[in-house]
């Protein structure tokens, strides 16, 4: 278990964590004793353990809780549910959805037990230099809360350390509580996450990140919510694995959710990595591609599900993108205008990855993915000159939780998410733009999916606690 703490009030000597017998000293995660966070090892598979934190004195500093680890990689559970959204942060400052609400959003959906949670990108917004980003996230009222970064000085043990509380923190805190504590969340990161959006133009293009998002994207995360846990079948070595400043083995880009054998989840942040190298450019370093590779010929697992951080199947015509459609003068989505700065080695990668994910014998391909703003569901049948129609990839858009009102792809691009040219897809649900979440249920034979949409202009806030699906969808295994 890796668990992250955070305290309104600082703690001078370290905190520490009771887990059944083993007791855990708390490590620093800032350089004031407001977060901390412990890593406990050596645990039972399947076992519900109690909790406990304790001050340096020894008197509590909350109630006991309960937090249960998975099974053995080796067991075959019947059943797991997992709980999936995108977009999740956003400071009121910028008219967000309320923390509160966002919170009764995630609420509704704990409601289902789910057995783990993906928060698939987008934690924090608060760009700083990109063109349209910048004018939109640094307002007077935004600078006057949190300060202003200076970008020549370290993050953590300075001035910046103060900014970057006072813009993440309120994204992140009040929207989660002490909700989570017994049920595991896999926070992923994506553009906003490293205090940019991605934009290209020629005076500046903000991906890959600059030495000082990495900072701020690695204090965030390392202040506010856990990394990826190593796993057997995941290379230590992989980019920003096994740094010497986080838990040995652990990853910062690249995860795993795996339960027994019933069910494999594959996490992966599209950003970090990415190369402007034109035909040979790619989104994942080529290390991580053959990991995911390796893992989607492995045949020990039922069900293997792709999570990257930004969506293959639809297009809204930004720049970060795996399609090349931009924006036309007459307001439809063109390629046949190139994208400025786009590199077609992308697109490449993305057609070795769907191509690798299609050819899976005895699974059903599914792809849940995040960034985009919306809700939806479909099958990709082509990409290219590869056809899939013999066993379609099944695409989620799972969902955002924190959009702002101009923060809708028609809203922010001026067009909704549609396909893209190179594809060929059956849309079941085509993209909703509202807020929400999904629901998939796993079982040896099948996967449930559960979309479920709560609209702000039409709907009530009390809406939000009964919520049920609108869209369901199986996916029933090959015999």
């Amino acid at each position: 278990m890796l668990i992250k703490t955070s305290f309104s009030t600082p703690l001078t000597d370290a905190p520490t964590l009771s887990v059944g017998g083993t007791s855990v000293r708390g490590r620093m995660g800032d350089t004031r004793g407001e977060h901390w966070h412990f890593y406990v090892t050596d645990l039972q598979p399947q076992h519900r353990y109690v909790l406990s934190l304790a001050g340096a004195k020894g008197y509590p500093l909350c109630e006991p809780w309960e937090l249960a680890t998975f099974p053995n990689p080796d067991e075959r559970p019947d059943k797991f549910r997992l709980l999936i959204y995108t977009c999740g942060g956003g400071h009121e400052v910028h008219k967000f959805l309320p923390t509160v609400v966002r919170n009764r959003l995630l609420r509704r959906g704990l409601s289902f037990q789910p057995d783990a949670v993906v928060a698939n990108g987008d934690q924090v917004y608060w760009d700083l230099l990109a063109p349209v980003g910048g004018k939109v996230f640094q307002t007077p009222e935004a600078v006057k809360l949190a300060g202003s970064f200076d970008r020549s000085a370290i993050v953590l043990g300075g001035d910046n350390e103060t900014v970057l509380k006072r813009a993440a923190g309120p994204q992140i805190v009040p929207v989660y509580g002490t909700d989570f504590r017994s049920t595991p969340v896999f926070f992923m990161q994506d553009d906003h996450d490293y205090f940019d959006n991605d934009e290209a133009t020629d005076d500046i293009v903000t991906f890959p990140p600059s030495f000082f998002m990495l900072q701020l994207a690695r204090a965030t995360q390392g202040m506010y919510y856990p990394e990826f846990l190593p796993d057997a079948a995941r290379p230590l070595g992989l980019p920003w694995s096994s740094s010497g400043d986080r838990v040995w083995g652990a990853s910062e880009s690249f995860g795993t959710i795996r339960y027994g054998r019933l069910a494999e989840i594959l996490l992966y942040d599209i950003r970090r990595t990415l190369t402007m190298a034109g035909p040979s450019a790619v989104y994942l370093d080529p290390e991580v591609e053959k990991w995911l590779k390796a893992r989607i010929a492995a045949t020990e697992v039922t069900h293997l599900v792709q999570v990257p951080s930004n969506p293959p199947g639809w297009t809204a015509g930004k720049w970060g993108e795996w399609y090349p459609d931009v924006l036309g003068p007459d307001g439809k989505l063109t390629t046949a205008i190139p994208k400025p700065y786009w590199q077609s080695g992308w697109l490449k990668q993305h057609d070795r990855l769907m191509e690798a994910i299609a050819a899976m014998k005895n699974r059903v391909p599914l792809v849940i993915s995040g960034d985009l703003h919306a809700i939806g569901f479909g099958r990709m049948l082509r990409s290219g000159g590869l056809d899939f129609r013999a066993n379609p990839i099944n695409v989620v858009l799972s969902g955002p939780l924190g959009t702002r009102p101009g923060g809708w792809p028609s809203a922010r691009r001026g067009t909704g998410a549609i396909p893209p040219a190179h594809l060929e897809m059956d849309e079941q649900v085509k993209p909703i733009e509202q807020h929400g979440f999904t629901l998939v249920d796993f079982t040896p034979d099948k996967m449930v999916l559960r979309l479920f949409k709560w609209d702000v202009k039409t709907q009530a806030v009390e809406a939000i606690d009964t919520l049920e699906p609108f869209h369901t969808a199986e996916l029933t295994r090959p015999a």
